[in-house]
C-alpha cells in the first residue's frame, strides 16, 4: 500500500466577467420584453408579471458579486440569455478538453511533472459536452499521458469523488500518478431567464494531481482519508438526456436546465454535510482544533458559514473557511478545489484541513489532508 498525496493543483479562469450590475440590467430588459409580450394575460389576471432582479438581492441571497464565463455576449443578450459558443470540428480539441488541459498543465508544473508521467486521467464534472468519446480520454491524448482515462459525474461532488477514486488507485498501486480534472461550463446549463437562479453559476476548470507521497518533489498535501456518501433526492435536478427525444408529448424544456427547490436543499443538505465531515474527522481521530483550513463547496455563503460553524464548533476566524464564490459564483464541482488552490500555500508542514463538496444526488465527498 502506498500513501497518496496531492502534489499539484491548477485553475483555469475564463477572461470574461459578468458583474451583478451587468447581469441585472440584461435580466430586467428580458423581463420587460416578457411583460410586454404577455401584457394581455397579465391584465386579465391569467399570468403574473415577471419581477425585476437587483444586485442587492443577488448578494443577499448568495454572497455572489460576479462570475467568470466562457461567453458574455450571449448571456447578456435579452433576446437570447444563454452562451453562444462556436461549433468546433470533430478533429479540433473540444472546449472542455481545452479548459481542462490548461488547468492540468498548471498542476503538473507545480508538481514538476509532465503529461508523459501520468497514467490516469479522470474528468470529473457535473456536465460533459458529449456522451462519448470521454472528455478524459481527449485530455489524456492532448497531454501525451499513458495509462487510461474516464469521465465521471456526481454533480457538484464530482471533484472530491474523483479524488477518492484516484487516491484509492494510487494507494493500491494500480496507478502511480493521476489527474482529476473538473472543467465546468455551468453557464450552459443555467436558466438565465429565471429570477430565482439566474445569478448562481460561473465557468472554470480545475485540476488536482494525486501521486505517491514518496514521489513528491516539493511541498504537498498528504491525503489521510477520503469519504463519499449519497442519498437520492429530486430537489436538485436536470432532466436533459439522450432519452428526451423519445417522449412524444410536447414538453416545457425548462426542466432540461438547472432546477432546484432551494428551501428543501438548504434544510436537508446542511445537516448531512456537517455530520459527514464531523464523522469522517472523528473516525480519523481528528478534532476541530486540528483544522487550520476548511475548503468547502462554493454554492452559497450562508450555507458555508453554517457548515464552518458546525465543523469548527465556533465562528470561523478570517481565512479559516475561505469563500471564493463572491468572485467565481457557484462553479459546481470545481468550487472547493478553487478555494483549496487559492488558499493553501500559506499553510506550514503539519497543518491540516478538509476539502468538502456537496450537491445534487444528494452527494457529499470529503478529503482530509495534511501539509507535507
Amino acid at each position: 500500500m502506498f500513501q497518496p498525496a496531492i502534489t499539484g493543483h491548477g485553475v483555469f479562469t475564463p477572461d470574461q466577467i459578468i458583474t451583478n450590475d451587468e447581469l441585472v440590467a440584461a435580466f430586467n430588459a428580458y423581463a420587460d420584453l416578457w411583460n410586454a409580450e404577455h401584457a394581455g394575460a397579465i391584465a386579465a389576471g391569467t399570468a403574473e408579471p415577471m419581477a425585476h432582479s437587483s444586485a442587492e438581492f443577488i448578494v443577499s441571497a448568495s454572497g455572489i458579486e460576479q462570475r467568470f464565463v466562457m461567453d458574455k455576449d450571449g448571456v447578456l443578450d435579452p433576446t437570447r440569455m444563454y452562451p453562444k459558443l462556436p461549433v468546433r470540428p470533430d478533429d479540433a480539441p473540444g472546449i472542455m478538453a481545452e479548459m481542462g488541459l490548461d488547468a492540468a498543465r498548471k498542476a503538473l508544473a507545480m508538481a514538476g511533472r509532465d503529461g508523459a508521467g501520468i497514467d490516469l486521467v479522470i474528468c470529473a464534472a457535473s456536465n460533459h459536452e458529449r456522451a462519448y468519446p470521454a472528455i478524459a480520454i481527449e485530455i489524456q491524448k492532448l497531454l501525451g499521458a499513458g495509462g487510461f482515462a474516464f469521465d465521471m459525474n456526481v454533480a457538484c461532488s464530482s471533484a472530491t469523488f474523483g479524488i477518492q477514486a484516484a487516491a484509492d488507485m494510487v494507494r493500491s498501486g494500480s496507478v502511480r500518478r493521476a489527474l482529476v480534472i473538473s472543467p465546468e461550463i455551468c453557464s450552459g446549463h443555467l436558466e438565465w431567464r429565471d429570477r430565482d437562479c439566474h445569478f448562481i453559476f460561473g465557468d472554470v476548470a480545475t485540476a488536482v494531481l494525486v501521486e505517491r507521497a514518496e514521489d513528491a518533489q516539493g511541498a504537498h498535501f498528504t491525503i489521510h482519508g477520503t469519504r463519499c456518501a449519497t442519498e437520492f433526492s429530486n430537489n436538485i435536478r436536470n432532466n436533459a438526456g439522450f432519452l428526451r427525444r423519445t417522449h412524444d408529448q410536447m414538453e416545457d424544456r425548462r426542466d432540461m436546465q438547472f432546477m432546484q427547490n432551494g428551501r428543501k436543499v438548504f434544510k436537508e443538505v446542511l445537516p448531512m454535510v456537517s455530520s459527514h465531515i464531523l464523522g469522517h474527522m472523528a473516525d480519523a481521530g481528528w478534532t476541530a482544533d486540528d483544522l487550520k483550513r476548511v475548503w468547502l463547496h462554493q454554492a452559497n455563503k450562508t450555507m458555508n458559514d453554517f457548515i464552518g460553524r458546525k465543523v469548527l464548533g465556533r465562528e470561523p476566524e478570517p481565512g479559516e473557511q475561505p469563500n471564493i464564490l463572491q468572485d467565481y459564483a457557484n462553479t459546481s464541482s470545481a468550487g472547493s478545489i478553487i478555494a483549496f488552490s487559492k488558499h493553501s500555500d500559506d499553510l506550514s508542514p503539519g497543518d491540516r484541513g478538509v476539502i468538502c463538496s456537496f450537491g445534487a444526488g444528494y452527494s457529499v465527498g470529503s478529503v482530509l489532508v495534511e501539509r507535507g
